[in-house]
């Protein structure tokens, strides 16, 4: 009898499967660590020259200094739309892949510098406005890593407060930054479709990966509970990263989710997964995107002759 426990196995996509990524260039926002670093340490070693974009740009360096292959780094605060304009408007050449990877997760109440909940204006408005302002150059896809976590908290977007001025908690923060990634994703396949772009726009989550992520929660049980996760549940970052790695490589539909496939999506080989049906509101992912366009002051303009 054959050993089909041993044939399941092989099948298993890992880092090893990627594909000869020569000549190919990809930009990961908040490469420097987690899940971020272990995505760019495969692309490069996949042949990809890789863009560190990060807010620190010494600790970048040293990341970009451990990998094997073809680096640089740039500076990108997320956090701050004006150093979000200023990294676009310094990028003059064909992108790949662009994955939008950088994230805070359960902070405390604070704001961005233009005046947005930080865990919104950092997970969402700053990959929205990164998005829009580099799509003229993306040939090929956008990734943006979300989280299981969009179904926690209320489960809808709080249109009438996205910043959560009456009614903040991390944990409600959290889950709406992150269901805001897959409204974003969707409603972004929608309109290069309908423009008839090549690009394709996914979405990932990670499951549970052991990163520093996790030690910025703002309550100090929160952050004694995962650090126990993350030492004997979470799996580690470069299993984390697999899903990103699947989105941006493998021949996919637009708007696809990858996660684990595990069980609970915690850990595993990289599948595609199901998202809450609030992640999949055609109406609420135009609404968030109109607002986005308002909130940042940067509106959808690929024009045919860009089209990829």
């Amino acid at each position: 009898m054959a050993d089909t426990t041993k044939a399941r196995t092989v099948r298993k996509w890992n880092a090893t499967h990627l594909p000869d990524l020569t000549g190919r260039t990809a930009v990961i926002t908040g490469a420097n660590s987690g899940i971020g670093f272990a995505a760019a340490e495969a692309l490069a070693r996949s042949g990809a020259h890789v863009v560190f974009a990060v807010r620190d740009l010494t600790r970048g360096g040293a990341a970009a200094a451990r990998v094997s292959g073809s680096t640089e780094v740039r500076r990108l605060d997320l956090a701050d739309l004006d150093s979000v304009r200023e990294f676009a408007a310094s990028w003059d050449r064909p992108l790949d892949l662009l994955i939008n990877n950088a994230g805070v997760m359960m902070l405390p109440e604070q704001r961005t510098k233009q005046g947005f909940e930080m865990q919104f204006g950092t997970n969402h408005l700053g990959h929205f406005a990164l998005t829009n302002l580099l799509l003229p150059y993306v040939t090929d896809r956008v990734v943006t890593v979300s989280s299981g976590a969009h179904r926690m908290g209320d489960k809808v977007m709080h249109f009438e407060d996205v910043n959560l001025t009456s009614n903040y908690s991390p944990v409600r923060a959290y889950a709406q930054s992150k269901l805001a990634n897959l409204l974003f994703t969707l409603e972004l396949q929608r309109r290069l479709a309908e423009a008839g772009s090549s690009v394709r726009a996914l979405a990932a989550h990670p499951g549970y990966a052991a990163t520093n992520l996790q030690s910025h929660a703002a309550s100090p049980l929160a952050r004694a509970g995962m650090v126990f996760g993350n030492r004997f549940l979470a799996q580690d970052d470069k299993a984390g990263a697999l899903p990103t790695l699947y989105a941006a490589t493998q021949d996919l539909p637009g708007a696809s989710y990858v996660g684990p496939d595990g069980l609970g999506e915690m850990r595993g080989a990289p599948t595609l997964v199901g998202r809450s049906a609030a992640a999949s509101d055609p109406e609420a992912a135009r609404r968030l995107w109109t607002l986005s366009e308002e909130l940042t002051g940067v509106e959808w303009r690929l024009a045919a002759a860009e089209l990829s």
